[in-house]
């Protein structure tokens, strides 16, 4: 994984990257934000000026924001990589060469964006990592990104909650053919059977930690939103 603020990802770095991993999953943010050698203001450049636009045909996944996005050519990146544009509240959006599927969100009441892009990619990965479908994958990554934004600061996450989400996967999964297991990448990025309950499962996981922990102090065993892919690798 590519996951920067910005500057401490080089061409170099994620030319290394992609030579020595199989699949290598990029956040535009570490590509296109820069500082200014001045005064150290921020600024975001365009994708083609960033150094990075050479190495795109051979990253597999690239997450932007829609505020991201407008820095890209969408149409002409998703002809190389797997492009996944992340709109808040109104959840995903993935492209690829030969088609595109808006992936439903899951309700929450926003208090504080901070950590949602990092916490939807970290969960997006880690379904990707356990055999889920790229679809289903990017449920996984709005459901952490919808439980982000309801928290103040860097978000925790209950592990109660965190095994009721690994158990859907895992449940999930079994009826599901792994997106780098399969030879045919349209096969992954179609709409699988069973994508709707799928994340109704995952809502009703969501809604019974909420309901189980409402007024009472956070569990002790919460873990960091940086865990999250971790946590699901283990």
């Amino acid at each position: 994984m590519a996951v920067g603020v910005g500057g401490e990802i080089l061409p170099e770095t994620l030319e290394r990257m992609v030579e020595t991993c199989d699949a290598v999953f990029v956040d535009i943010q570490a590509l296109i934000r820069a500082f200014d050698k001045n005064d150290g203001t921020v600024k975001l450049v365009g994708l083609k000026e960033s150094g990075f636009y050479h190495l795109l045909p051979r990253v597999k996944f690239l997450k932007a924001s829609s505020e991201e996005a407008l820095f890209m050519d969408v149409e002409e990146v998703r002809q190389w990589c797997c492009v996944v544009v992340t709109h808040g509240k109104d959840g995903c959006e993935v492209y690829w060469k030969d088609g595109e599927m808006k992936i439903e969100p899951f309700g929450a009441n926003q208090v504080d964006p901070t950590g949602a892009g990092d916490s939807f990619l970290g969960g997006f990965v880690g379904g990707l990592v356990h055999g889920l479908v790229v679809p289903d994958a990017a449920l996984v990554g709005n459901l952490f990104g919808s439980l982000t934004v309801g928290q103040i600061g860097l978000p925790k996450f209950d592990l109660r909650l965190l095994q009721r989400i690994m158990d859907e996967v895992q449940r999930r999964k079994l009826h599901s053919t792994c997106w780098f297991e399969s030879r045919d990448d349209s096969m992954s990025l179609t709409k699988p059977a069973g994508h709707d309950e799928f994340r109704a499962s995952l809502a009703w996981s969501k809604l019974v930690s909420t309901c189980s922990v409402r007024g009472v102090p956070r569990s002790p065993g919460s873990v960091e939103a940086a865990e999250v892919v971790s946590r699901f690798c283990l």
